[in-house]
């Protein structure tokens, strides 16, 4: 637990004496904690990482803009405003630490694994809704609270720079994994494509669509998006393909046994069904022929992250072993590898 948590409480307005704070979900990137009275929960208190989160204010800029249109525009859409500290802000900085709170929705939980179709369906019709709501937003207003997120030409030539500035040894040991990487150029390519194509355009996007960002009902139907830190600008393929890296194999990117990764075909045509049910109708005929396209976009980038970091000596993601990120970077490109394999079947099954 940390320290500052009696204090954050208090600079919430909240008696430390009344509330217990206990460590809360699986997220990796904030600390969470379920703050509760009486052993009734009451809040959600989030230490964010400054360090993924070079301006945290930025944060809070857009979740105060989104706000206030899904106020007006969808007035039932169950978005939760940030609690005001006792001097009338958005977070609270202790020691260079930022906190903040929100209310606990009553009667919801998350998930931690998309265990079956239904759960995939679910949390892509939330992220679908999501941004259809946001539609007509102008994302002009938004500020991006990571730079470069998701841009795969920025990420490949981060790929490029650590081939030639990496651990020479590293890059010597794995060749195969290098050449591999190279041969999927055309995904990137693909993606400079779609930046300058005015069939696609730039919509607020969630950027981080893991079933654990959906909350659901006590029957397990989707109630809304959380965790909204990375919505910036973007295309739609960051959400969806997010969510087919994420559902479709029963492995995950931690999984060095390859033979257990696939893509689950239904799980895909949930995702679609799910998605299109709000988006359809705003997305273009061109976009929607590159759904498919989403996952490939997603899974190259992140094995070329893994295998980038590798190269850097595991500085970003750190390792819990010495090849741990070159495993995660194989286990990325053989579920790319089934993807494309998969990809003419699926694409005709919409």
């Amino acid at each position: 637990m940390d320290q500052h948590i009696p204090e954050v409480i208090k600079a919430f307005g909240l008696n430390s004496k009344e509330y217990t704070a206990t460590v809360f979900g699986s997220g990796l990137i904030h600390k969470t904690y379920l703050v509760q009275r009486s052993g009734i929960p009451a809040y959600i208190l989030q230490q964010v990482n400054h360090n993924v989160f070079k301006k945290p204010e930025d944060i809070s800029h857009n979740l105060l803009v989104i706000g206030n249109y899904i106020s007006v525009d969808a007035p039932d859409y169950p978005f939760t405003f940030p609690v005001k500290s006792t001097e009338g802000n958005d977070y609270v900085i202790i020691d260079e630490n930022y906190f903040r709170i929100f209310n606990f929705i009553e009667d919801t939980h998350t998930i931690d694994t998309c265990l079956q179709p239904e759960q995939a369906y679910e949390a892509a019709v939330q992220f679908g809704r999501f941004t259809s709501i946001l539609n007509d937003f102008r994302t002009d207003m938004l500020r991006y609270t990571i730079p470069g997120f998701h841009d795969l030409s920025f990420r490949y030539q981060e790929f490029i720079s650590a081939t030639e500035n990496g651990n020479a040894a590293r890059l010597s040991e794995s060749t195969d994994i290098a050449q591999g990487l190279f041969s999927w150029k055309n995904i990137a390519d693909q993606f400079e494509h779609i930046c300058n194509d005015p069939h696609f355009r730039k919509r607020a996007t969630h950027h981080d669509t893991k079933i654990s960002n959906v909350l659901l009902d006590k029957n397990n139907h989707g109630v809304c998006v959380i965790d909204l830190d990375t919505v910036m600008p973007g295309y739609f393929i960051s959400d969806v393909g997010d969510m087919i890296r994420t559902y479709v194999s029963p492995a995950n990117e931690e999984d060095t046994d390859l033979a257990n990764i696939e893509v689950r075909k239904d799980f895909v045509q949930a995702i679609y069904i799910g998605y299109m049910e709000d988006m359809g109708s705003k997305l273009t005929a061109y976009e929607i022929a590159h759904f498919i396209y989403a996952g490939k976009f997603m899974i190259y980038m992140q094995a070329l992250r893994f295998y980038t970091d590798y190269l850097y000596d595991d500085r970003y993601y750190g390792a819990a072993y010495s090849n741990h990120n070159l495993n995660r970077a194989m286990n990325q490109m053989k579920l790319l590898q089934e993807l494309i394999k998969s990809e003419k079947e699926l694409l005709s099954s919409f």
